[in-house]
C-alpha cells in the first residue's frame, strides 16, 4: 500500500497527470448501467451519498449523465466531477446544478473528500503499470468506509470497455462490456484492458487465458450468428461459464457484459 502524502494547511494537493480529455455523450453509459446494478445499493444506503467522477475530460457531459442516472437510485446523491485542468473545471461549473452536481480541481487525492463511489475512466492509460497499481492504492485509501472505486478504459464511443472494481481491501471484480456487433472476436477487447492488465495479455497470464477461451467459445457459438451478435455473445458466455467463475446471468450477458472475480484474472 502506498503511503498517503501529507497536505499543508488541511488542503489536498492535486495528484495525477492531465488526460487527453476526449469524451463523447453516452461514452460511459455501459459502466454507469453496471455500477447501478452491481453497486447501486452502496449509493442507496450510504450515510453520505457522495460520488466522484475523476478525470471527466474536456467536456463535463459524462459527469452530468452519471449524476442523472444515479439520481434514479437516490434523489439526494451528490456527484463531484474532478479535473486537474482549470479550464475543464470551469466548463463543468458552467453547467453545474448545485447542490447535487459540483465541479472542482482535484486528482487521486479526491480533493480531500471521502466518496462512497468513484468512477475513474481512461485516466491511467498514460501511466506505467507500476504507477497504475500505486494510483489504485492511493485512491482506495481515500474512499469512505465500504466505498468502491471503478477504474477502467473504453473506446471513444463506449462500445468496447473493460473495468475493475476495488475496495480498500483491493480489487474485487473484472468486467468486459461491449456491443457484440462491433467485434470480430471477443479478443478485440484486449486493447481496452486496464493498465494493470494490458501488458499481461501474454501466454501464461490469467487474463490471456480468459481472452483465449472467450475466442474459443465465440467460435463454438458460430451457429448462433444467424440470430444476431447478441445471441452469439450470450451463447459464448454460457459456454465460458462452464469453466470460468462468471458472476452475472443471462440478463447481463444480453447487454454485452461479462464479470468474473478479480482473482480469476489477477497477474
Amino acid at each position: 500500500m502506498v503511503r498517503a502524502p501529507r497536505f499543508a494547511a488541511g488542503r489536498a494537493r492535486a495528484l495525477g497527470l492531465p488526460t487527453r480529455g476526449t469524451t463523447n455523450p453516452n461514452r460511459l453509459r455501459r459502466v454507469d448501467r453496471w455500477v447501478g446494478w452491481f453497486y447501486g445499493g452502496i449509493v442507496e444506503r450510504g450515510d453520505d451519498p457522495l460520488v466522484i467522477d475523476l478525470g471527466y475530460g474536456a467536456s463535463p457531459v459524462t459527469t452530468v449523465e452519471m449524476a442523472a442516472r444515479l439520481r434514479r437510485i437516490r434523489a439526494d446523491v451528490r456527484v463531484l466531477g474532478l479535473e486537474l485542468d482549470a479550464e475543464r473545471v470551469a466548463a463543468g461549473v458552467a453547467v453545474a446544478d448545485p447542490p447535487w452536481l459540483e465541479f472542482r480541481r482535484g486528482g487521486f487525492e479526491f480533493a480531500g473528500r471521502r466518496p462512497v463511489l468513484v468512477r475513474a475512466f481512461n485516466v491511467l492509460r498514460q501511466y506505467t503499470e507500476e504507477q497504475a497499481w500505486e494510483a489504485w492504492d492511493t485512491m482506495t485509501s481515500r474512499l469512505a468506509p465500504g466505498g468502491v472505486l471503478v477504474e477502467g478504459t473504453c473506446d471513444e464511443i463506449g462500445r468496447r470497455c473493460a473495468w475493475v472494481s476495488l475496495t480498500a481491501d483491493g480489487p474485487r471484480t473484472f468486467t468486459l462490456s461491449c456491443l457484440p456487433a462491433d467485434l470480430d472476436t471477443p479478443g478485440d477487447l484486449a486493447e481496452r484492458l486496464p493498465k494493470t492488465l494490458i501488458h499481461r495479455n501474454v501466454e501464461g497470464e490469467r487474463v490471456h487465458a480468459l481472452l483465449t477461451d472467450l475466442d474459443t467459445c465465440w467460435a463454438t457459438a458460430a451457429p448462433f450468428a444467424p440470430f444476431g451478435p447478441r445471441a452469439r455473445w450470450v451463447e459464448t458466455i454460457t459456454l465460458l461459464a462452464r469453466t470460468w467463475p462468471v458472476l452475472d446471468t443471462r440478463k447481463r450477458w444480453r447487454l454485452g457484459e461479462m464479470t468474473v472475480p478479480w482473482d480469476a484474472v489477477s497477474p
